[in-house]
Parts: C-alpha cells; structure tokens; sequence
C-alpha cells in the first residue's frame, strides 16, 4: 500500500483523484450510518481532516542538516523533501477512518 501511495503521489492528478474518491466515499457511508446533512458532514469531515493534518505532517521528516545537504540561505531544520502529497493521501486515508468511526459513536453520546 505505501508503494501504491508514493506511485499515486508522483502525479497531481492522480493524487487529487485519489483525495476526492476517499472523500466522497467516507462521505456516503458517514451520511448513510447516521441521519447527518451534508453541510454537517462536510464540516465534520473539513475540521476532522485538518487535524489529522497536523498529526501527520511529521512524519518521515528530515531536515536538511540531517540529509546532509543544505540549501544555502535556507534553515538548516527546513526539510529535505517534505513529500506533502503523499501526506495528503494519507491525512484523507486517516481522516475518512476518524470521521467514519466519529460518526458511528456521536449516538452513544447523545448527539
């Protein structure tokens, strides 16, 4: 699956394909299981990915001091090949797990 990934994410618009598939697929099985709208949905999903976002960023990061080579003028810290669309499908993979699971326990609380 990480081959797949990193084959996907060498082209943009397979990467944007991929994100938009995952989306509206999460989508319709979160709107399915529960009786949400779709703006609700949407929001839910749009604050859920966000932060999955930010859990993923990190990983796999090196920065340039570690890779060995520093681009001159630029922050030793700054990362050496940052790899984001790869970490766009897998912040959607993620997401549409955590919004779907969300989804399947908001009953429980009451909401």
């Amino acid at each position: 699956m990480v081959n797949a990934i990193r084959l996907i994410a060498t082209s943009t618009s397979a990467t944007l394909i991929m994100i938009g598939a995952i989306t509206i697929a999460a989508l319709i099985v979160g709107i399915g299981v529960l009786d949400m709208g779709i703006t609700g949905a949407l929001a839910l999903y749009f604050v859920v990915w966000w932060i999955m976002l930010f859990a993923v960023l990190p990983f796999g990061v090196r920065s340039q001091l570690e890779s060995g080579e520093v681009v001159a003028g630029s922050e030793p810290g700054a990362p050496a090949a940052p790899a984001l669309r790869q970490k766009a499908i897998w912040t959607t993979i993620v997401s549409a797990l955590v919004f779907n699971l969300t989804i399947l326990l908001l009953p429980l609380a009451g909401l």
